[in-house]
């Protein structure tokens, strides 16, 4: 995954988002308190253990001042494993154990930064990196065997309940205001959660959802086959997930097809704001190219970097802009929905202090993705739904945003 500007990035030591990692070197300066792992506590006795059955973890940054009683929950993203080999590999990571995952930065981290002038609507809130260790988006429910012969736990709806429960007794349920989010595998699993997450609050209690590059499509590839679609139908029946799909959905269609947010969204209640570019570097990059659909050199350079794509090439991206554009439909109907839908090439935009609010930003309307996200989330602004023009015609778009 790409990197921006400085102190946009000190953070990600984290971002495991479905396109991988990499690690940034300190700033200048003494460098910035890491957030301490919280483990969850009685994780084996709940059921909700990571994929090699150590307990899951999570990342609390307490709120002060007038933030003191919201919460700003985050659900990590890192892509899927739909088969056992799969799953297994996961286990060596921080994507399947807790073994491997460390403190982590939390400044310059776009929504979960602690600048008031970066950050003016979340700065102050008690703020809450959840780790993802299940490779279902917090949604499976079942165990398999490894070659090996070891358990595969697949259990991240009882993770993302767990960890929820315990977060409530910590202060989660004296909540004026609560904002679930993710980005990726995470943005997936926070339009999957949304309405149950809001169902734990009175009703005087602003409770809202905010998807960052979760809007994955059921497209087919450049060869012609659906292979991304085989991908979650792996997902679906190795981890069970039947239990967060909406039950509208599951009495007329496959569960495979009701775990693409297309989807999932028309039976969401709970105002929710998607936030995706219509150019997605990863989807274009696993989805509409990906590695079995045997792609030439010319694709794997266009996939590589948008610059480099023809204009043959980028038909076929503004094609899938316009699937996307058109499963978002439903949004428009949706009177406390918001979304931002940029066409800047790039993936996962909320916790990139370069992508969320800084000189260099994405902007629609003459907005940053922040500002966007604040007009909708404190009501300042009526109709926060902006979709962009094709690429290229937004000037806005950096090459130094990540992809």
């Amino acid at each position: 995954m790409g990197w921006g500007l400085g102190a946009a990035v000190v953070l990600v030591l984290l971002l495991l988002s479905a396109s991988g990692s990499q690690r940034p070197c300190s700033l200048f300066g003494k460098p910035p308190e890491t957030v301490a792992l919280t483990l969850l506590a009685g994780a084996t006795e709940k059921g909700a253990v990571c994929l090699d059955g150590t307990p899951p973890g999570y990342h609390l940054q307490r709120g002060s001042g007038d933030g003191a009683n919201n919460w700003l929950i985050h659900l990590e993203g890192g892509g899927w494993c739909s088969t056992l080999k799969d799953c297994s590999n996961r286990k060596m990571s921080a994507l399947g154990s807790s073994n491997f995952m460390k403190p982590i930065l939390f400044a310059g981290a776009g929504i979960l930064g602690s600048d008031q002038q970066l950050n003016p609507d979340f700065y102050n809130w008690n703020k809450v990196y959840v780790r993802y260790c299940d490779g279902a988006s917090f949604s499976g429910d079942a165990e398999g065997r490894a070659q090996d012969g070891s358990i595969l736990h697949f259990r991240g709806l009882h993770i993302y309940e767990a960890v929820i429960d315990e977060l409530m007794r910590k202060g989660l349920a004296n909540a004026t205001q609560a904002l679930l989010t993710g980005c990726s595998a995470g943005g997936l699993a926070t339009i999957l959660h949304c309405d149950d997450f809001s169902t734990r609050f009175p009703r005087e209690v602003s409770v809202k959802c905010l998807a960052d590059a979760g809007f994955f499509l059921d497209v087919k590839d450049i060869s012609g086959e659906r292979s991304f679609w085989s991908v979650y139908d792996g997902v679906v029946h190795l981890q069970n997930v039947r239990e967060v799909l909406p039950r509208d959905c599951l009495a007329n269609k496959e569960p495979t097809e009701c775990f693409f947010p297309a989807e999932l969204i028309k039976s969401i209640r709970t105002p929710m704001f998607i936030l995706n570019s219509g150019y997605d570097s990863w989807q274009i990059r696993n989805v509409l190219v990906p590695v079995s659909s045997s792609p030439d050199k010319s694709w794997l350079s266009c996939k590589d970097n948008i610059r480099n794509c023809n204009s043959t090439q980028i038909e076929v991206l503004d094609g899938f802009r316009s699937s996307m554009v058109n499963d978002l439909k439903v949004v428009e109907d949706k009177e406390d929905w918001g979304m931002f839908i940029d066409s800047c090439f790039t993936h996962c935009q909320t916790l990139y202090g370069i992508s969320w609010n800084s000189p260099i930003s994405p902007r629609l309307g003459n907005k940053t993705i922040a500002e966007a996200v604040e007009d909708w989330h404190s009501r300042r602004r009526q109709g926060v739904k902006q979709i962009d023009c094709e690429y290229p015609c937004n000037p806005t778009c950096s090459s130094l945003l990540p992809t």
